[in-house]
């Protein structure tokens, strides 16, 4: 089952990117940062070559915390703890104007579940993250790593 899922969600996302090109959408973004003894959880999805924060949008009707929430227990099976604000950041690649709030998480529990959309999760270590790893996704490990304990506002 999971084989046959892979394409559907590359040529679902090609044709969401296609249409970003048509209609310019204004959408809004959760990601987490899962820390633990100086590790960070990443994800890669089904229908990408990189490794990312896991998260996604916010649905409507739904508050930032649910869809941070949400996102954590589909993607990976996590459940969450305290969750603390680390970042807001817009990002305009892909014809989008894409908000990003990024939530700072130490006080996790994994199930060991995976969803459809996800190829693979790991733990790495701040001194070892994988090449493959998307640009902003590093800056933010970056910003945890220097200074944790403010709140950043920029680009992605």
């Amino acid at each position: 089952m999971r084989g046959l899922l892979q394409p559907l969600f590359r040529l679902s996302h090609w044709i969401a990117r296609m249409s970003w090109l048509i209609i310019s959408p204004i959408t809004v973004g959760v990601r987490l940062l899962l820390v633990k003894d100086q590790t960070i959880l990443l994800v890669k999805h089904t229908y990408g070559q990189r490794w990312y924060l896991p998260g996604g949008g916010v649905s409507k009707g739904e508050t930032l915390e649910e869809a941070a929430r949400r996102e954590a227990s589909e993607e990976i099976g996590a459940e969450l703890g305290n969750l603390r604000l680390f970042g807001v950041y817009s990002n305009f690649y892909e014809h989008k104007s894409d908000h990003v709030l990024v939530f700072l998480c130490p006080d996790f529990a994994l199930t060991g579940t995976q969803g459809p959309e996800i190829e693979d999760w790991q733990f790495f270590h701040f001194d070892s993250l994988p090449e493959s790893i998307s640009p902003g996704t590093r800056r933010r490990v970056t910003e945890y790593v220097n200074d944790a304990s403010r709140p950043v506002i920029g680009l992605w």
